[in-house]
């Protein structure tokens, strides 16, 4: 018997448009009526040829022409999901609640919300803060935290601040968005390990500058330290703090480059790099190896600034290496004035997936770390604490605060508020709305007056609804937050504050062995100042998996 063969329909659309294209180039011909469909059939008969004839991609081959709704679908599916698919409050990385209470803030709108809440109260992970039968009234919403006591120069933070971005990452409509709101508002810019651009400078606002491995801004041609190019910065009367910057949230351990062919004149020009050279960070600092090392390097900078404060920034990983730079802290009396925990959480331009979801302690467990180990060593008074990881309402700084932090660092609320829509192209270069790109035909359309004023009425409208939440819980000022204030629901019958889920250290308790924590049971009596190497238990257990 003959088997009949039928055409396959997943070429129906090349078969169309090569049919097309001869019944409308005849029908042209024979009317004269001109060759605007023969061209449109015309290219897709061509782009169905070129499917069918290239080897790269299966899928093309099988279905050509139609393929490219499916290109077209997947390239605006982000969209898709987060305009008409996503609730309201699904973090994907952030819901169109918290971002739309970015933008009324920025946009100095009304803010308030009608018939109740939308969130779900009784399912597991909601929290709340506690209110005061006995409210009280704050004078206004400026909320200071005074940071390097010990220093010549200490320096009066507002509890919330701008994160670390730098320029090359943003635009320079951003970076002297954010800078000229930062003035208005009276609270610090980080700069990133990009170090300072003239868009830094030209406005003028408090800037904390920020030390990477590349050492960018007060680097050798070798990319080694240079202590003169750095006096020089850090002796700006703008420049408050120095933060070095051990490893970051969204890609802890990773370092990065910037290719040359990004490397502008302005970039070079803040980066102490040559105009179309790699800008390199390495995945570690090349100024010292061990914790004792990292504490002097940390008093050298402190001496090159004249006397500003001078920490260190960090996202937890191994708790022994942690422990290490502590106990350092212990034998040698050397002291950070102020240590930074960025939460795995965190955002960047650009990052392997593994990096974003699977490395890099969160932010609570990060800072309970931190704040314990620092209590239970008597250093805590010494030292202050900052912190960031999704900040961006005053619940988020309330809870941050409970859990042990001084102030709050956010770097994506301020980007909402310059108007990002979390397209998600931040590592294309085609930001849609000009934040996040060098490409000065995205970035000039980014109004730098209008987009400095919605950056400090984020900053303001955010810490009066922290006034408005600290007075309903009977409070006068941020620093009085602990974690008695902060509930969680476990379970649709359970609930605990803060200070019965998380444990807390009494002073000086680590110093006594009675801490109750498995963290420092295991790993604090081994961990060395003089290096970050893991416990000798450790490596014995590897030496034991490698024979």
């Amino acid at each position: 018997m003959e088997k009949t063969t039928t055409f396959p329909m997943r070429y129906s659309a090349y078969a169309l448009s090569i049919a097309g294209f001869l019944v409308s180039l005849s029908l042209s011909l024979y009317f004269e009526a001109g060759y605007l469909f023969p061209g449109i059939f015309g290219a897709l008969a061509i782009l169905g040829t070129y499917d069918l004839l290239q080897k790269k991609r299966t899928i093309s081959r099988n279905y050509p022409i139609m393929v490219h709704f499916r290109y077209l679908f997947e390239s605006i599916g982000p969209e898709i999901r987060q305009y008409f698919i996503q609730s309201d409050n699904d973090e994907q990385p952030f819901s169109r609640d918290q971002r739309t209470l970015i933008y009324q803030r920025a946009k100095n709108v009304l803010d308030k919300r009608p018939f109740g809440s939308q969130l779900k109260m009784y399912e597991d992970g909601f929290e709340w803060i506690n209110h005061s039968l006995r409210p009280t009234k704050i004078p206004d919403s400026n909320f200071r935290v005074l940071i390097g006591s010990r220093c010549a120069k200490p320096y009066s933070a507002s509890v919330f601040n701008i994160s670390a971005m730098s320029f090359g990452a943003l635009s320079a409509n951003a970076i002297l968005s954010l800078n000229t709101g930062a003035k208005m508002g009276d609270f610090y810019h980080d700069t990133g390990e990009g170090s300072i651009s003239r868009y830094h400078k030209q406005p003028g606002g408090d800037l904390v500058w920020e030390i990477g491995s590349g050492y960018f801004g007060c680097r050798h041609k070798d990319g080694t330290f240079n202590p003169e190019m750095f006096a020089k910065n850090a002796t700006l009367d703008q420049v408050k703090m120095i933060e070095v910057k051990l490893s970051q949230g969204a890609k802890p351990g990773h370092g990065g480059i910037l290719p040359g062919a990004k490397v502008t004149p302005e970039i070079a020009e803040a980066r102490g790099v040559s105009v179309g050279e790699d800008c390199v960070s390495p995945s570690q600092h090349s100024a010292f190896s061990t914790p004792i090392e990292l504490l002097e390097f940390l008093d050298q900078l402190r001496d090159l600034s004249g006397g500003k404060p001078v920490g260190f920034k960090l996202a937890i990983g191994h708790p022994w290496e942690w422990f290490a730079i502590v106990k350092a802290m212990l034998e040698t009396g050397r002291k950070p004035d102020f240590i930074v925990i960025d939460g795995g959480e965190g955002g960047t331009g650009a990052a392997p997936l593994e990096f974003i979801n699977r490395i890099g302690t969160p932010m609570t467990e990060a800072l309970l770390l931190v704040h314990n180990t620092l209590v239970g060593t008597n250093l805590r008074e010494d030292i202050s604490i900052g912190a960031a990881g999704k900040i961006t309402s005053a619940f988020n700084i309330a809870r941050t605060l409970a859990l042990g932090a001084d102030w709050c660092n956010s770097a994506r609320g301020y980007m909402f508020s310059l108007g990002c829509i979390q397209a998600l192209n931040c590592h294309t270069g085609r930001c849609p709305s000009g934040v996040a790109t060098q490409d000065p035909r995205r970035s000039s359309k980014l109004d730098v007056e209008d987009k400095s004023q919605r950056v400090y009425n984020f900053h303001k409208n955010t810490l009066d609804a922290l006034q408005n939440m600290l007075e309903a819980s009977g409070l006068r000022h941020p620093g009085e937050l602990g974690p008695e204030h902060i509930v969680r629901r476990v379970s649709k019958t359970v609930v605990h504050s803060y200070i019965d889920l998380f444990p807390f250290l009494a002073p000086g308790a680590l110093l006594e062995g009675k801490t109750g924590m498995a963290v420092f049971d295991k790993y604090w009596a081994d961990s060395q100042a003089e290096s970050f190497d893991p416990p000798e238990f450790i490596q014995k257990l590897r030496e034991t998996k490698l024979r």
